[in-house]
């Protein structure tokens, strides 16, 4: 980030010997119970562990990663299509009831402030991406943390894009609201259980030249831009005449800390 701004056998040989000898010895009663003792124990970790491994390679963590990002893309598809349900059964039962159509109606109007309403329209597309210069290639004064993309810097443009005329806003392939949580573990940007590597690229439907304006007037982003004349940070802004976003599927019910009574 911009200074400033914020991984035996010998042994069974030994055991068979024991066995050989004539005359029962303390070791050759002993290493019959400590044997039937031991495969107890496997038994009991085969059965708490339901036929899975109870490690956890590190060479496997990749795949895990992977996996869940697949899941919760599978999950959403499924989310989306529950919702799609939800609203052509909340619409086929509103018919008949003048309270029930007038609270419709207000549904509506707040659907698309919470993003449940898919939108079309111009927008900004600004992409940030890591510098392609490699360790040995730094300006003096400048550190590996300087040719990265952070969640600060993503924070920055998103909130700026918020602050200047966005009326809605996608982060890679996913609708984002004004709840939305950026997290950045690694060079890597987690948004709502997905997994994203730079270049980062966030779009927003809005005033067209008012987000480019709140962009370049942006005191964070400014910082940004700083870096990448400096160390080549990657950073575009494009205007698109026109864009397609899905409605958010996301939870609207904020999530909060409590404190629990002393």
């Amino acid at each position: 980030m911009p200074q400033g701004a914020p991984r035996h056998a010998s042994h069974q040989a030994r055991r068979s010997r024991a066995f050989l000898g004539i005359r029962p010895t303390t070791w050759s009663i002993l290493v019959p119970v400590v044997a039937l003792l031991a495969g107890a124990l496997f038994a009991t970790s085969s059965t708490a562990a339901a036929g899975g491994s109870l490690r956890y390679d590190n060479d496997s963590i990749a795949d895990l990663i992977r996996r869940g990002t697949a899941a919760n893309a599978d999950n959403t598809v499924k989310l989306d299509a529950l919702q799609a349900q939800v609203d052509a059964l909340t619409k086929s039962s509103s018919t008949g009831s003048t309270d029930v159509e007038r609270l419709k109606v207000e549904a509506d109007a707040l659907a698309s402030y919470a993003g449940r309403t898919e939108v079309t329209g111009p927008a900004v597309e600004v992409t940030l991406n890591d510098s392609p210069l490699k360790s040995h290639e730094l300006p003096t004064g400048f550190s590996v943390d300087d040719i990265v993309v952070h969640q600060q810097d993503v924070q920055a443009v998103v909130n700026a894009l918020w602050q200047n005329g966005a009326e809605a806003m996608m982060l890679m392939d996913q609708r984002v609201i004004a709840t939305s949580a950026v997290r950045c573990v690694g060079n890597t940007l987690i948004l709502q259980g997905r997994v994203y590597s730079p270049p980062y690229v966030i779009t927003a439907i809005g005033d067209v030249p008012a987000m480019r304006a709140g962009l370049e007037g942006d005191k964070q982003v400014r910082i940004y831009r700083e870096y990448v004349q400096a160390v080549g940070l990657g950073y575009q802004v494009r205007t698109r005449t026109k864009a397609d976003f899905p409605a958010y599927a996301g939870s609207i019910t904020p999530r909060y800390a409590v404190a629990k009574p002393s």
